[in-house]
């Protein structure tokens, strides 16, 4: 006779063939993020016990019930159960599982199955001191219940129990907090795990705090229940978005892949985010909660998105606490940015106010998308708005204004430059500001006969008015006086008359102009530290650039009255205080040649107004 047939007492105690405490701190510091997990790992034994025993009796029964009470918290399935020789097999050996069985169902519902490293019932000791399971086999209904008994030690016992232990096929986990632990098995919190993990398994879950016993699992998923109207489901939709993520959305995308696999919906963020942001969208694996911080779900220009789906084909990490990055998972991220681009090409051609109200708040992530497909870009080319000289336009009604755009690659070099381009017809976009460079760029390829060059000094100063040649003629000796005191600094001078009257000197220059300035400056630095190499390495990557270019405006009154000065010398001080004042209205980094001029600009028109003012008082005694 065998225990099984006798009712025997426990045999001897047998050891796990790992080291327990060892495996423990590997979940709890290494492999799970939390112990919040072990409730998903009894929800998962749970349901893949019950879609086991269907795959070999599809009338079986479908209850799950986890109770949490008194300290205390079970774990109640009517599913395929286990053997004395499977307990002995199965719960003590890492890396196998029950769904293994030889039977060919179980090998066809393999699929169906959450568990896919063995790990399961073990998980548990990251909560539990102790672990006991009381199951009956499904497949051998002769067998009477079996009692397995662990202890975090590393020990386990193994005993056959009467058969009114258990009456029927199933399992039952009790767990027993460890010192430390009772926070993660109190009813509400574990109430609020299963919710959490388990709102969408495919079987029905009821959680029972010993007093009452409420529904876990809410399906359908919302994005796949029938509504009376496609703003109802949008309410709704919108209900679900402020209970997930805790925002009402600006909108929803469906995300639906079949072939894929793939269900689920993104919602649209109501407010602005960095791209450089990672998303952290919620995924579940056959139902079950795998992550909430899934940051490789969708292409990085979907940033202004948050998706919430389910799958029952990617590919989860060993932690199961991700997605594994895979060709699978990079085939399904394309498929899903395909549903974003194409929610709003529908947007841009059936709704266009919509469309705007997104814009309003994502166009950075629009220009994002639209970096890398031309038809998009084409499609949002009257949408996506853009800082011009023409105030906010689209690149649509811009370019019909202005064939040849230049553009700025700093927002400050646009704004000293805006208003004047205005005041004498250049088109001038700012495309200091992420991602406007690249777009422009595509721009002749989609819009024939529009050019788009990057604004240099030469394009600017050919576009001002040009005085009479008399008039410059006359003020040849006040330009030679200019030129002579900027020419150590790299800078032309040119004399224009432009709008508006105010501005009384403009500085200029281009990329490649920045450039040679900037090698000078770091060629002074070297010379100034010594540096005989690397001082004679900048030396020869000298070039040949354009140099600056401050154009003084004849329309401005205080440049007249300057290039009137009889003095020379009060005349260079007053040429350099205009070029310092350029400099800094254009807001570039100022060199240590250029701060030693405005310090010697100011200090000399100081001195020379306070002197004149003495000398009159003097006088005046």
């Amino acid at each position: 006779m065998t225990s099984a047939e006798t009712g025997s007492p426990p045999t001897s105690p047998h050891t796990f063939q790992v080291d327990l405490r060892g495996l423990v701190d590997l979940l709890s510091h290494h492999l799970y993020s939390s112990p919040r997990v072990y409730v998903r790992e009894l929800l998962q034994n749970a349901v893949d016990a019950v879609t086991a025993r269907r795959a070999v009796d599809g009338d079986a029964p479908q209850r799950i019930q986890l109770t949490a009470s008194g300290g205390r918290v079970a774990m109640e399935d009517s599913g395929i159960g286990l053997t004395e020789a499977e307990v002995h097999t199965l719960l003590a050996t890492i890396g196998r599982s029950s769904k293994r069985g030889g039977a060919e169902g179980l090998e066809s519902a393999r699929q169906e199955f959450l568990g896919q490293f063995g790990i399961g019932l073990l998980a548990c000791f990251v909560v539990a001191r102790r672990i006991r399971v009381v199951t009956r086999s499904a497949r051998s209904p002769e067998a009477p219940p079996v009692e397995w008994l662990a202890s975090d030690d590393g020990s386990y016992t193994v005993r056959v129990l009467p058969d009114e232990a258990r009456t029927e096929p199933g399992t039952t986990v009790y767990l027993e907090p460890r010192r430390g632990a009772e926070e993660w098995t109190a009813p509400a919190r574990v109430e609020e795990l299963a919710r959490d993990f388990g709102a969408l398994l495919p079987y029905d879950i009821v959680f029972s705090d010993g007093s009452t016993r409420r529904q876990i699992t809410e399906l359908p998923a919302v994005w796949d229940r029938g509504f009376p109207s496609p703003a109802a489901r949008r309410v709704a939709l919108a209900g679900h978005c402020t209970r997930t993520f805790g925002f009402t959305p600006l909108d929803s995308i469906d995300l639906d892949l079949p072939v894929a696999g793939v269900r689920g919906v993104a919602y649209v963020l109501p407010e602005p985010t960095s791209p450089a942001h990672r998303a952290g969208h919620r995924v579940h694996l056959k139902g079950m909660l795998l992550t909430d911080r899934a940051d490789n779900l969708l292409p990085d220009w979907a940033f202004f998105v948050r998706a919430v789906l389910d799958t029952d084909t990617l590919r989860p990490t060993a932690s199961r606490e991700n997605l594994y990055d895979d060709e699978t998972l990079e085939a399904v991220r394309e498929a899903l940015g395909g549903r974003v681009r194409e929610w709003l090409a529908g947007l841009a051609v059936g709704d266009p106010q919509r469309l705007s109200a997104f814009l309003q708040v994502h166009h950075l992530g629009v220009k994002s998308l639209a970096r890398h497909d031309p038809e998009l870009l084409e499609l949002m080319l009257p949408w996506l708005p853009f800082e011009t000289s023409d105030g906010t336009a689209n690149l649509a009604e811009f370019t019909a204004a202005h064939p040849q755009i230049h553009f700025t690659r700093t927002v400050e070099e646009f704004r000293q430059i805006a208003p004047i381009a205005a005041a004498h017809g250049l088109g001038v976009i700012n495309a200091g500001y992420t991602y406007d460079a690249e777009l422009l760029a595509l721009l002749p390829g989609i819009r024939p006969g529009v050019s788009v060059t990057e604004l240099d000094a030469g394009a600017v100063t050919d576009r001002l008015d040009t005085v009479e040649v008399s008039t410059e003629l006359a003020l040849a000796p006040f330009l030679a006086t200019a030129r002579a005191r900027l020419d150590a600094l790299d800078c032309d001078v040119a004399l224009r008359a432009f709008q508006p009257v105010a501005v009384p000197a403009l500085f200029l220059d281009d990329r490649q102009a920045r450039h040679e300035r900037d090698r000078a400056s770091a060629q002074e630095g070297a010379q100034a530290s010594g540096d005989a190499l690397w001082s004679s390495i900048l030396g020869s990557l000298r070039g040949s650039a354009p140099r600056a270019r401050l154009v003084l405006n004849h329309n401005n009154a205080l440049i007249r009255r300057i290039s009137a000065l009889p003095d020379a010398e009060l005349t260079g001080m007053a040429i350099e205080s205009l070029y310092g004042q350029a400099l800094l209205m254009s807001q570039r980094p100022l060199r240590p040649a250029d701060t030693t001029l405005l310090n010697r600009s100011f200090l000399g028109l100081l001195e020379w107004a306070t002197h004149g003012i003495t000398e009159n008082g003097e006088d005046g005694k």
